[in-house]
């Protein structure tokens, strides 16, 4: 793993580069060997130290931490003490994965199991109404580029006037459900 440490308007001394070296270690182990690069800025400003990390680790992603306080090595601290939970939520999610072997959209969408103590029927389904809204016509290539990052729309047809919905698949494409005659 590289380590870069860069200063702005501030001088930093070899002794503070091998603390910072030593606590990106320590992170590195969480990570398990996994971090490419890191990258620490230290800015100096009339409140103090500003550190700016950006850690990269394999599998293209980027975990980054900020800090502020009067002393260097403080804000270091809280610099990765932000990337470290960062780091443990991306293990977990990691550790969830491999147990289950789901793919991450079928883990959160999962029900979760219902607790012992309760006295409810577990075939029991409670309807939460959401919202109320007007349901516009339109052609359903309208519907899907207005579809943007919701789950689904519904719609009523332009040509024929029933009502359909359209609805993002996992695959990233649209999906038209409409009812039958």
């Amino acid at each position: 793993m590289t380590l870069t440490v860069t200063g702005r308007r501030i001088d930093i001394s070899p002794l503070v580069r091998q603390q910072i070296q030593a606590k990106i270690d320590r992170l590195d182990r969480l990570l398990r060997g996994d971090a490419v690069s890191t990258q620490v800025v230290l800015t100096g400003e009339r409140q103090g130290i500003l550190c700016e990390i950006t850690l990269r680790i394999r599998g293209d992603r980027t975990l980054v931490g900020v800090g502020r306080h009067t002393r260097i090595i403080t804000a270091v601290g809280q610099a990765l003490e932000k990337i470290k939970q960062q780091a443990q939520r991306l293990t977990d999610r990691r550790k969830t994965l491999r147990r289950t072997g789901d793919k991450p959209a079928e883990v959160e969408a999962r029900p979760k199991p219902a607790s012992r103590g309760t006295a409810r029927a577990s075939t029991a389904t409670t309807v939460v109404r959401a919202r109320r809204y007007a349901v516009k016509s339109m052609t359903a290539e309208e519907a899907a580029a207005r579809l943007g990052t919701a789950a689904f729309l519904v719609f009523r047809q332009a040509t024929s006037g029933r009502v359909a919905v359209v609805f993002r698949r996992p695959d990233g494409k649209a999906g038209l459900i409409e009812p039958e005659d």
